[in-house]
C-alpha cells in the first residue's frame, strides 16, 4: 500500500509539487490541479508523478447529486462528470464522491436517504456519470457514509451489483461506517467483515480514527490516527491483502503538525505489523 495525503504548502509546477510530496514522505497524492488545468499541465503533472512512482489517488467530485433542488442536482451532476473525466485524464485511480442526500446540507442525514426510490437514483445517477465520460482507466467511487446509501458493505455490494458497470468500484472509509457502539467496540471484526465483502472492488482507502464518549445516548467522533481506538493493525493488515499500490490517504486534519503526526502514527503501526507502507 502507498501512504499519501494533501500537501499543506502551495506548488507552482510538477517539480515543486514532487519536492513537497518527497518531504512528506507521501507515496500517494490527492489530484493536484483541477478540471480546469490545460491538458498540457495535467500531462506535464501526469508524467511528472509516473517518473516520481507516485500514484495520484483520487479526484474528489465532492457534490449532492440527488439534492432535491433541480438547479443544485444538475450542476452536481455536471461536476462529476467533469472530475471523472479530470481523473481520467491525469491517470488517478479513482474519482470519489458521496452517494448525496435527499435533502440538506448536501452531506447530511434525511429520512428520504434510504427510500427504495432513493437505491434507484443513486443506481440511475452513477451510470450516467460512468456512461457520459466512459472511462477506461481510472473508477468512479462512492465514499462510504454513516447516513446514505451506501451505508455498509451489504449495501455497497447491492450498488455494485444493480449498477453493473465495470468502472464503479469501492473507496474505502471504515470510519464512515463505524457509525454504531457494537461496530465501534467490534471494530476489528467490521473490518474484517468490510475487506472479507468488497475487496475485490477497493481502489482507495481513507485512513482515520473513530472515538466512541460514554455519555448518553451515542456520541462517535472523527479523529486522526493514533487518537482513537481503530484497531490498526487489523485494518493495515486488511489492506495489505489488496493490490501493493492501493493508495491510503490521511484527511480531514488542520495543522502540518497534525498530518505528521498521524502519518507516524500510520508508520508505526505498519512496522508494528510488518506491513510495507
Amino acid at each position: 500500500m502507498r501512504l499519501g495525503g494533501p500537501v499543506m504548502e502551495s506548488y507552482n509546477n510538477p517539480d515543486e509539487w514532487l519536492q513537497l510530496l518527497k518531504q512528506w514522505g507521501y507515496r500517494a497524492a490527492v489530484c493536484p490541479v483541477d478540471a480546469a488545468a490545460s491538458d498540457s499541465v495535467i500531462q506535464d503533472y501526469s508524467a511528472a508523478a509516473k517518473a516520481a512512482d507516485i500514484i495520484i489517488a483520487e479526484v474528489g467530485a465532492w457534490s449532492n447529486p440527488l439534492s432535491p433542488d433541480s438547479a443544485e442536482r444538475k450542476t452536481a451532476l455536471a461536476k462529476c462528470k467533469q472530475q471523472l473525466g479530470l481523473a481520467e485524464r491525469i491517470g488517478a485511480v479513482c474519482c470519489v464522491n458521496i452517494s448525496g442526500s435527499r435533502g440538506e446540507p448536501w452531506d447530511g442525514p434525511h429520512p428520504d436517504n434510504y427510500a427504495d426510490e432513493t437505491f434507484d437514483m443513486v443506481v440511475e445517477t452513477v451510470r450516467e456519470i460512468i456512461d457520459t465520460v466512459q472511462p477506461q482507466r481510472t473508477f468512479y467511487t462512492l465514499e462510504p457514509m454513516p447516513w446514505m446509501l451506501p451505508d455498509g458493505p451489504d449495501s455497497y455490494l447491492q450498488l455494485i451489483t444493480a449498477i453493473d458497470r465495470k468502472q464503479f468500484a469501492v473507496h474505502m472509509d471504515v470510519v464512515n461506517w463505524i457509525s454504531s457502539p457494537k461496530r465501534h467496540l467490534k471494530n476489528a471484526v467490521f473490518i474484517k467483515e468490510c475487506f472479507a465483502k468488497l475487496g475485490p472492488y477497493i481502489k482507495s482507502c481513507h485512513f482515520k480514527d473513530s472515538r466512541l464518549h460514554g455519555t448518553l445516548t451515542t456520541h462517535l467522533e472523527e479523529v486522526a490516527p493514533g487518537l482513537g481506538t481503530l484497531d490498526y493493525g487489523a485494518l493495515l493488515q486488511a489492506v495489505d491483502q489488496l493490490h501493493p499500490d492501493t493508495p491510503v490517504m490521511l484527511e480531514h486534519l488542520k495543522t502540518a503538525a497534525e498530518y505528521e503526526a498521524a502519518a507516524d502514527y500510520v508508520r508505526q503501526q505498519a512496522r508494528a505489523c510488518r506491513v510495507l507502507l
